[in-house]
C-alpha cells in the first residue's frame, strides 16, 4: 500500500477511519466507539477517507482548519512548507496526544 501522509503529517495509511471501508473489523470498531462517546445512531459506512489530497467527500474531516489552510488558502502539500511552521493551528494539533506530535516531527525531519 503507497503511504499517504497528510499536510498535517498524519498517516493516512494507518488511520483506523482509512482503513474502515476495507476492513469491516475495524469499520465495527470504530462505530463501537464512536457510538459509545459521540453518536448512538453512528453507522459503519460513516467510516471513509481517502486522505486530504483527494476529492473533499471522500474526506473524514471536510471542515478540517489545518486541510484548509494549509491546501485551500496556501496552495501547499504540507504544512512544512508554510513560513509559519510551527503554526498555532499546528500547536493546538500536538496537544491532542502523541500521534499528533510524531506527526509534527515527522514533518519537521522531512518525512514527507
Amino acid at each position: 500500500m503507497e503511504q499517504i501522509i497528510a499536510p498535517c503529517g498524519l498517516d493516512c495509511t494507518i488511520c483506523p477511519i482509512h482503513l474502515a471501508p476495507s476492513n469491516p473489523e475495524i469499520a465495527e470498531e470504530l462505530t463501537k466507539w464512536f457510538r459509545e462517546h459521540y453518536d448512538p445512531k453512528a453507522e459503519s459506512w460513516w467510516f471513509h477517507c481517502k486522505g486530504c489530497p483527494g476529492d473533499r467527500e471522500d474526506h473524514w474531516s471536510t471542515d478540517c482548519e489545518i486541510l484548509t489552510c494549509c491546501i485551500d488558502e496556501k496552495k501547499l502539500r504540507y504544512c512544512c512548507g508554510c513560513e509559519e511552521f510551527v503554526c498555532g493551528k499546528l500547536k493546538d494539533f500536538m496537544n491532542k496526544g502523541e500521534k499528533y506530535v510524531q506527526a509534527i516531527e515527522r514533518l519537521k525531519e522531512g518525512n514527507v
